[in-house]
């Protein structure tokens, strides 16, 4: 299998990687000159290729791999499906649900393969907790909340939302397994004026559940943890940990006199696999190539995080107004 790759920046050399690893990059398509002179030394057997006609042409390359900035996602997909190719795409799948939609369906039009990089959803421990949250072992959930934060890549061209969010999106509605009923939004703009460096997003679901994402790259640390509460345990999805899941099993007890009384326990770690969530990401687009069969966050699942994210979107502006 023939795989090309558009895009080289910060996030594409680490698909770069996996790609070589996994024996199927055969072309690259790269603006920086710069970048593809040094990448040039270290993969040589690669083809670099100076235009996306390069691409479009080869009927050996299969599938594309795109990590070009958001902005560009629409076009460049487009151009893919209409050259027959299936694609993998990073996130998000583009910047309105109108443009994702239409990606939609020239997918099922050209019966072609369209996956979006929420690479969370192939973490071991995101697809651990999925299978205790089924069997039962965090009870009812009564809510959950993610922390995405950093002193990191501030971007001109995406605000915080944007590009952080769409991950922990993605991940709580796998988990809650609904979209949310109702969206709001808060958030500031510090450091240039109208991209926002901070926000926090509150989802509310049906039956209860509820949720909050903070993510900031304005931040004096980093963190990156997911919490969710049930009525017999709590989890903790903290990312940054060596063991990356546990499970927490506090108790309320009720007193005689009406007063709940918080019992708490140790933490329990929760095994999970040693694997790159990445490369698991992309054996499965190729598994997706090979059999056809459609991806676990297919354009379908980049539609659903798009239309909770141009809801935030839009309470931002408004000042925190809530979109159903």
């Amino acid at each position: 299998m023939s795989i090309a790759l558009i895009g080289v920046g910060y996030w594409g050399k680490n698909i770069l990687r996996n790609l070589v690893e996994l024996g199927v990059l055969e072309k690259v398509l790269d603006t920086s000159p710069e970048r593809v002179n040094e990448l040039k030394k270290q993969y040589p057997k690669i083809d670099f290729v100076q235009a996306i006609d390069d691409i479009l042409s080869d009927k050996d390359i299969k599938g594309v791999c795109v990590a070009t900035p958001a902005f560009t996602h629409y076009q460049v997909v487009k151009l893919l499906l209409l050259a027959d190719k299936d694609v993998f795409v990073e996130k998000p799948l583009s910047l309105s649900v109108s443009e994702a939609e239409e990606l939609v369906e020239l997918s099922k039009l050209h019966n072609r393969i369209l996956m979006v990089g929420h690479i969370l959803r192939y973490h071991p421990a995101v697809v651990k907790l999925k299978e205790l949250i089924k069997q039962g072992d965090l009870g009812q959930i009564y809510y959950i909340y993610s922390n995405r934060l950093n002193m990191g890549k501030l971007r001109t061209e995406e605000n915080i939302l944007w590009s952080f969010a769409p991950h922990d999106i993605s991940v709580i509605l796998f988990l809650v397994d609904e979209e949310p009923l109702k969206v709001e939004a808060f958030g500031g703009a510090y450091v240039q004026n109208g991209v926002y460096d901070v926000t926090i997003t509150h989802l509310e679901f049906n039956g209860g559940v509820k949720g909050h994402i903070f993510v900031s790259w304005l931040h004096p640390f980093k963190e990156q943890k997911l919490v969710i509460v049930g009525s017999k345990n709590m989890a903790v999805f903290d990312d940054l940990s060596e063991e990356k899941l546990f499970l927490f099993p506090h108790k309320i007890r009720w007193e005689q006199s009406g007063l709940p009384v918080a019992e708490k326990a140790e933490r329990i770690v929760v095994p999970t696999e040693k694997k790159e969530p990445l490369k698991e990401e992309l054996m499965h687009f190729l598994e997706c190539i090979e059999t056809r069969k459609t991806p676990y966050t297919d354009a379908q699942e980049g539609v659903r995080v798009l239309r909770v994210l141009e809801k935030a979107q839009e309470s931002l502006i408004s000042g925190g107004k809530k979109y159903e």
